[in-house]
Order: C-alpha cells, then sequence, then structure tokens
C-alpha cells in the first residue's frame, strides 16, 4: 500500500475541484439561459468562462504533480449544481427563481474558494511556489465573484420583492403564545 501524504491529498483534492469546474463549464450557460436578469445572466456566463480558465490552471498543477485529473467526484458540489438546476425546473416562471440561482452558485463559489485556499497553502508547504500560484489566482477569481454576486443578489431581491406580493402579516410572530401548564 502507497503512504499517504500531503502530496496524495493534494491531488485528491485538486480532482475534486476539477470535477467541480468541469461541471460549472457545463452547466452555468444553462443557468444564464433560465435567470430572468440580464444582469445575472451576464455574470453566471462570465462565470462560466472564467471555469475554463480555472480548468487550465488546475491542468497545470496536475502537470507539475506529474498526475491525471482523474475521475473523482465532488458529491457537495454536484448537489448544489443539481439544486441550481432544479430551481431553475421549479422556479421558472416565480419572481424567486433568480435568488434560488444565486443562492445555489453562491453556495458553490464558497465552497470553492475554501478548497482553493486549502489548496493553495498545501502547495506553499509542500515548496510548489507555481502551483501555488496558480491556485491563488483561482482563488482571488472566486472571492471576487462572491462580491460581484453579493452585489447582484441585492438588487435580484429588490426587483423579486417589488414584483411579487409580499404577506409581512403571515411572517409577524403570534401576538401572544398560550402559557404553559
Amino acid at each position: 500500500m502507497a503512504a499517504k501524504t500531503l502530496e496524495n491529498l493534494l491531488h485528491e483534492i485538486l480532482k475534486e475541484v476539477y470535477y467541480a469546474e468541469k461541471r460549472l463549464l457545463r452547466t452555468m450557460p444553462k443557468m444564464a439561459k433560465g435567470a430572468r436578469s440580464q444582469a445575472l445572466a451576464a455574470a453566471f456566463e462570465g462565470y462560466g468562462h472564467q471555469a475554463q480558465g480555472r480548468i487550465q490552471r488546475l491542468e497545470k498543477v496536475f502537470g507539475m504533480l506529474n498526475k491525471a485529473p482523474g475521475d473523482r467526484t465532488w458529491p457537495v458540489i454536484g448537489g448544489m449544481i443539481d439544486e441550481g438546476l432544479d430551481f431553475l425546473q421549479h422556479y421558472r416562471a416565480s419572481p424567486a427563481l433568480d435568488a434560488g440561482l444565486l443562492a445555489a452558485v453562491q453556495a458553490i463559489g464558497q465552497c470553492q474558494s475554501v478548497r482553493y485556499a486549502t489548496l493553495k497553502r498545501w502547495a506553499e508547504v509542500l515548496g510548489m511556489e507555481e502551483a501555488a500560484k496558480l491556485l491563488g489566482e483561482s482563488l482571488r477569481e472566486e472571492s471576487r465573484n462572491d462580491r460581484r454576486l453579493t452585489a447582484l443578489a441585492d438588487g435580484v431581491l429588490k426587483a423579486e420583492t417589488t414584483e411579487e406580493t409580499l404577506n409581512f402579516e403571515a411572517l409577524q410572530p403570534a401576538a401572544s403564545f398560550p402559557e404553559a401548564a
């Protein structure tokens, strides 16, 4: 049995992130097409295009390790992507669609940011300066995307709350609760 090293672990987690980026590359055009807001659609298209650059950087890191990307999946990200696709199907006619899409994509991006930060640190510890630089570039890109999506989310929520009537009375707590016996 081969020794379990930090380099082995780096390779395994890289494969998960690679899976996520490849899946996003295929999924973001669908989310962009389904988004109600043109600004959100453009952001999703940009996010999808950026995935290609992150994939290329990951492939360089795999090359530095002399390892193939492999076929490891990342079930958490797969679930979040599926959730976004589910929102597309079930909320298509709803003003809440964009909020759901944003929630899914931001969750994905934040998970990826954590992974990129971890991978970057591991690469630094392993003395892989060029790999750390490439992973850091992807981390910065994910952080910028999160800030952009957060700014868009505020606009999307304002548009949605003016488009659909919210029943704020239903959100208020009951005036009194029954006394405990």
